[in-house]
């Protein structure tokens, strides 16, 4: 279990405290923070290009090139994943609508070596016509990949009908027949627009002494020139106008597992004030057994899922809530679903949800960011889409300020049935297609991998050298305590966040299960939050969520 701790007073300045903000004379945002709970370095470089800037006829290109950008530089003619793995680093990248980032975390000896890499590849990625067609049958390959999900294909028409002429209303991976036309200039001439110094934001937060580190970075980095301006690099998004009537659902019939309903909502970007005000109306609405969707959709038999997000970017956002059918009819949800959204426009909610919303929503926030890569990830992503790396403080003290009245004025604003756009997916037959609950919505999902064997030879040549990590027995190690009834504890303080994680072992697991009891274990597992002798399910889940905590159950076998 995992929870905030009750009594930090202030939760706002949890992710940056301490943070230093470096603007190199080459335009390059440099954004350190030490973090000294382990010997590690998370180290991210993100872009400000994503599938909000490509053209018409150029959709999917961001990606694109993203892919290529492991595929090796003119100074390291080498599969990258590889260099990476020779780190130890656990390196990726994904492609969203505002931004392409990458992102690695290694042991501190390693942080010089893996920013000359990033380094490197900023500035001299080795593009060529083999590598593009490679990479352009790797990319198809993930976009068939998609397309065998109903999910992906009726979340693609809703979004495409309710924003046509915005680069939101299209899939941030791409569609086939504008990849296979990309040409090997286009994609260099956007390399060399989008990756300067000036477009990206370099975060680095872990074991590490700022001083230095800003040193390294003004001599790795500091030489990379910057050609064009920030206003040659931007490119604005076109409003978006919501409609006056409300539309029709639109139909997809096609084979698939199950039917589904989605709706999208226009709303303000995300540093607009009523953006605060809309994730709490969202927490009231999907977070949780005591939230209003699920006693009316999943309790109520209608649904076997349903789901809803704030996504609140650069230019503009949407709300989008989605649902998987169970033996409910399409037309019953769509009605549910309004009535739910028309209870929020008539009537206040209370003050029990008004602040079980806020809890849960900091809650959210401080325990997603209590490890560097996700720390490293919020500090850029603040950076990239607002300008400013401390926004998450203006959103956690926006949080504070809400009223009932503003939830009831943003859902008399945003949730029109005039507003949004819906889609039904009735499955003409029913086939195992999977349901890829949102991949496509925000970001696209990389699993990069090394690549072909290579000579170890080859890729050490490759890589930038390194001292080896000094042993140090600093690392703090837990207190032990055995209690009267044989309770083994293990206590260890961490102050880097405000939180207290509590995880549990009992000698229980799948090693216990017999042939005739095959699976029990994991039953047993799976029903201890079923209620007890004097609380029911719905009891214990109010316990958790008012209190912003997070409790999970499993069964091992042997380790």
């Amino acid at each position: 279990m995992t929870t905030p701790n009750p009594t930090a007073s202030d939760l706002r300045h949890v992710l940056t405290t301490g943070v230093s903000k470096i603007c190199l004379d080459n335009g390059l945002t440099l954004l350190l923070k030490e973090v000294h709970t382990a010997p590690v370095v998370s180290v991210q470089v993100w872009y400000r290009v994503g599938s909000r800037n490509e053209m018409p006829g150029f959709n999917g290109i961001t990606h694109q090139l993203e892919h290529l950008m492991f595929k090796g530089t003119t100074s390291r003619p080498v599969q990258f994943g590889q260099l990476f793995s020779a780190l130890g680093s656990a390196s990726n990248a994904f492609t969203s609508y505002d931004m392409t980032a990458y992102y690695g975390t290694v042991g501190r000896d390693k942080l010089e070596p893996l920013l000359i890499l990033e380094a490197d590849r900023m500035q001299n990625v080795l593009l060529t016509a083999d590598q593009l067609a490679s990479e352009k049958r790797v990319v198809i390959s993930e976009l068939q990949g998609y397309e065998n999900s109903p999910d992906y294909r009726l979340s693609r028409m809703v979004m495409q009908q309710a924003f046509p002429d915005s680069n939101y209303g299209l899939p941030v991976g791409g569609t086939k027949a504008d990849v296979e036309q990309f040409t090997l200039g286009q994609v260099q001439d956007y390399y060399q627009r989008f990756y300067q110094p000036s477009n990206a934001v370099l975060v680095i937060v872990g074991d590490f002494a700022a001083a230095a580190v800003q040193e390294q970075v003004e001599a790795i980095f500091g030489d990379i020139s910057s050609p064009h301006s920030p206003s040659e690099v931007a490119a604005p998004m076109p409003g978006v106008a919501a409609q006056a009537v409300p539309a029709p659902p639109l139909i997809l019939q096609e084979p698939g597992s199950a039917a589904l309903w989605e709706a999208v909502y226009p709303i303000p970007d995300a540093q607009h004030p009523d953006i605060p005000a809309l994730e709490i109306l969202d927490s009231i609405l999907s977070a949780g057994r005591n939230s209003r969707f699920y006693p009316a959709l999943i309790e109520s038999g209608l649904a076997t899922h349903a789901h809803a997000s704030v996504a609140a970017l650069m230019e503009s956002g949407w709300y989008s809530i989605s649902v998987t059918a169970a033996a409910g009819q399409l037309t019953e949800i769509d009605q549910v679903v309004e009535d739910t959204l028309a209870q929020l426009r008539d009537q206040l909610i209370t003050s029990e949800e008004l602040e079980r919303a806020k809890t849960q929503l900091k809650a959210g926030f401080i325990l997603s960011n209590r490890e560097v890569e996700n720390q490293a990830s919020q500090l850029a992503y603040n950076q990239i889409v607002t300008g400013d790396y401390c926004f998450s403080d203006r959103y956690l003290a926006g949080l504070e300020t809400v009223t009932p009245e503003d939830v009831q004025r943003v859902a008399q604003t945003y949730l029109l049935p005039a507003q949004r756009t819906v889609g039904f997916f009735e499955p003409t037959q029913f086939d195992e297609s999977p349901i890829m609950g949102g991949i496509p919505a925000k970001q696209t999902a990389e699993d990069f991998t090394p690549g072909e064997p290579v000579d170890p030879a080859q890729v050490a040549a490759y890589l930038p050298h390194f001292p080896p990590m000094e042993v140090s027995d600093t690392q703090a190690l837990p207190e032990r305590l055995v209690l009267e009834n044989g309770l083994t504890v293990l206590l260890l303080p961490d102050a880097s966040t405000p939180t207290v994680t509590l995880s549990g072992y009992l000698r229980a697991g799948n090693e216990w299960d017999c042939l005739t009891l095959a699976g029990v274990a994991s039953l047993t597992a799976d029903n201890l939050m079923s209620g007890t002798t004097s609380k029911d399910d719905l009891a214990l889940a109010k316990i958790l969520e008012d209190r912003g905590a997070s409790l999970d159950l499993l069964s091992y076998g042997r380790g």
